[in-house]
């Protein structure tokens, strides 16, 4: 009769239950999930979210007075930046396609020598249905000025303490673009936001607001800030008993996958599309239904400007399609199992214990990616992973012996 080693379970069990119980190690188990959703296959499913790109692929580049045209010198403003006389081209050319909501994720805030052509902007702007202007919340206002009142939801219930908090309006465009539209709030707060989790609810002088884009979907669906309930720490529910699944602090996971839902055109594209619109062409037939989408504009590859996660984020949100870890029963079944076999581990022979490691990973990763893919519930990947190879690691250090306590 052999004698079952103890250590090997001792030690699965303390590292199991360090690893159920450390939250540093959730983050660790989001690597895995990006992992995952590089290899998945993306939803074919589409959305009315349409997202225009205005602006230099490359702003750094130089250019001449030679190599540019005079239509790009009027487009581009001579340099990276985007002047008011190109964004009111695009509104121009857009409001041919009647689009209910238009939504600015950067902050358009210019100079004051670009007002006569902030002017014409303005003519245009006030023309959208429902204008969306990314603004940013401080924590260092200005002292002189009184704080701006914001919609904020009036149905909230739980603890709002783990929401980002804010006490004032940063950077947000002047007045007269305030008086015609509805602001979002692009903040992406290092503490809780990453390029997975993006936050939807702010905390703003005591009462809770809707981020940028949360604000975006409110608009496309027609919905008040008192119409929508917010349940912390759990979910945001809109009407229709619709419910978006939040954390604590606010975030809501989004799926990259969703990335490439949205129908992406570039600004020229939009031009001809419109040049082009009423001549009964192909080019334009594909934007007839913009009226039912979100437009959102952005620059591409604009090192000033906010990160390309906000289409994601509302393509998410359009979609539904979020994002759901397994159950933590699943990782207390893994633990058992662990336990279980390292206390036979010792009578197997170590090759076989190492190709049966190898197949498992295998056949792991392969289960977790299409679970993802089918019905996105994410499975665990460095603890059950990482617990395979520490009893791999187990038979490895164990000597080819073992010591016999009796006989059959």
């Amino acid at each position: 009769m052999r004698r079952i080693p103890f250590w090997p379970v001792l030690v699965v069990f303390l590292v199991g239950i360090l690893v159920l119980r450390e939250p540093r190690f959730e983050k660790l188990e989001e690597s895995f999930l990006r992992w995952l959703l590089s290899n998945a296959e993306p939803p074919r499913k589409s959305i009315p979210l349409t997202v225009v790109e205005i602006g230099r692929d490359q702003p750094s580049k130089k250019t001449t007075d030679q190599d540019e045209t005079s239509t790009e010198a009027f487009l581009h403003g001579g340099g990276a930046a985007i002047s008011p006389l190109e964004y009111a081209l695009f509104l121009q050319s857009i409001l041919e396609f009647q689009p209910t909501v238009v939504a600015f994720e950067n902050i358009l805030k210019w100079r004051e020598r670009d007002k006569d052509q902030e002017q014409v902007f303005l003519d245009q702007a006030m023309r959208v249905p429902k204008l969306l202007l990314g603004a940013e919340l401080t924590n260092t206002p200005d002292p002189d000025q009184a704080p701006p009142e914001i919609p904020s939801f009036a149905q909230v219930t739980g603890n709002r303490g783990q929401l980002a908090e804010f006490t004032g309006v940063g950077r947000q465009p002047n007045e007269d673009m305030r008086l015609i539209s509805t602001p979002g709030f692009i903040n992406l707060p290092e503490e809780i936001g990453d390029d997975l989790r993006v936050p939807l609810l702010f905390r703003y002088h005591g009462e809770v607001v809707p981020s940028f884009a949360l604000e975006a979907l409110l608009l496309s669906r027609k919905v008040t800030p008192g119409e929508v309930r917010v349940e912390l720490p759990s979910r945001i529910v809109l009407p229709g008993d619709e419910k978006i699944p939040i954390q604590a602090d606010g975030t809501v996971l989004i799926n990259p996958m969703a990335a490439n839902a949205p129908r992406r055109i570039a600004l020229n594209q939009l031009l001809l599309a419109a040049q082009q619109r009423g001549q009964g062409g192909m080019t334009t037939a594909h934007l007839e239904d913009i009226r039912d989408h979100i437009v959102l504009v952005r620059t591409p590859a604009n090192p000033l400007g906010p990160p390309d996660v906000f289409a994601t984020t509302i393509a998410t949100l359009q979609s539904k399609t979020y994002l759901r870890r397994v159950s933590r029963v699943f990782d207390l079944c893994v633990l058992v199992l662990a336990i279980i076999a390292g206390a036979f581990v010792g009578r197997i022979n170590r090759a076989y214990v190492v190709l049966g490691a190898i197949a498992l990973t295998a056949a792991y990763c392969l289960i977790a990616i299409n679970l993802v893919s089918q019905w996105l519930i994410w499975l665990p990947g460095f603890f059950p992973i990482g617990v395979i190879w520490l009893l791999v690691l187990f038979r490895l250090l164990q000597g080819r012996q073992t010591v016999r306590i009796g006989s059959a």
